[in-house]
């Protein structure tokens, strides 16, 4: 079964809707409409396998997602495995876990995280594994075990326009970022007007955490360079920084899984607008009648 989750951008955002499919793109529109940061759209990622309707797979997915929403209100990180017994057929088998971003009250995480698993459905339609990332959550479910075992791919960069020649900058930011790089969990730091916070996800042991955001704090380095601010999420730790009050990647680069949030809102943003418009004609036709 293969594990590569391939990640979306504006051209390969292909929505295949579950038959309650509308419901969840309208009230996906009314959610977006005034977006809370925690839930604002950073990447996602899909397997290229897909699995049939009305199988036992779904069956156990949405057991697991479900279970993700509810652990969220008491706990901000959590992992599930379900059908992975004997006597359960290997096709079924299903691994999952979500996490809150450390600062987050847990009203706040499990807001996120049910506003990530709604999500999930529209991204990544009937996909074996899907992992969604917003600014204050995560959720991944895959078919095959992946709990516990280190995986330091890069999923997503961003990166500012450059500080340029700035030497205090950099020194209160490579401050802030030797900081990060020793992080277990989650940590903030700062230092003079430079900020950032980094987090593991909980399945990793301390040294693969420690191993993960070493490798995070390098790709910020060698990926963004001189940036004023920075973004690098790995599979599973991430680790920002930033200017104090300043986060403007206007004239900055980043991949292209930026347009995938903005393209399903617009694609969301007609649907629902589709369905209002079926509503009110319907309604025009029993007052006519």
């Amino acid at each position: 079964m293969a594990r590569i989750l391939q990640q979306h951008s504006s051209r390969n955002t292909l929505l295949a809707l579950h038959p309650s499919s509308l419901f969840l793109l309208f009230a996906f529109f009314l959610n977006h409409v005034h977006p809370v940061k925690p839930s604002t759209y950073i990447y996602s990622g899909c397997s290229q396998e897909k699995y049939q309707a009305s199988t036992l797979f779904e069956s156990n997915l949405n057991s697991v997602l479900t279970s993700v929403v509810s652990s969220s209100s008491q706990a901000a990180y959590n992992s599930f495995a379900i059908g992975n017994g004997t006597s359960a057929p290997p096709e079924a088998s299903i691994y999952g876990l979500y996490q809150c971003r450390g600062d987050l009250k847990l009203a706040d995480c499990s807001k996120c995280i049910q506003s990530a698993v709604s999500q999930m459905s529209l991204v990544c339609p009937y996909s074996y594994g899907a992992s969604l990332q917003l600014d204050g959550c995560y959720v991944r479910y895959e078919h095959i075990d992946f709990l516990g075992k280190l995986d330091t791919s890069l999923r997503y960069q961003k990166c500012s326009k450059s500080a340029e020649s700035d030497q205090e900058f950099f020194r209160r930011r490579d401050d802030v970022l030797a900081e990060l790089k020793v992080a277990l969990g989650f940590r903030v730091s700062s230092s003079g007007l430079v900020e950032g916070f980094a987090q593991c996800l909980g399945d990793l042991s301390p040294s693969d955490c420690s191993t993960c955001l070493s490798q995070a704090v390098e790709e910020l380095k060698t990926l963004c360079g001189s940036a004023a601010a920075a973004d690098i999420f790995l599979a599973q730790c991430y680790a920002r920084y930033w200017a104090s009050g300043y986060y403007d990647f206007s004239s900055g680069s980043s991949n292209s899984e930026d347009q995938a949030g903005k393209t399903v809102a617009i694609i969301v943003g007609a649907v629902a607008a589709l369905a209002v418009l079926v509503v009110l004609l319907s309604l025009c036709q029993k007052a006519m009648g």
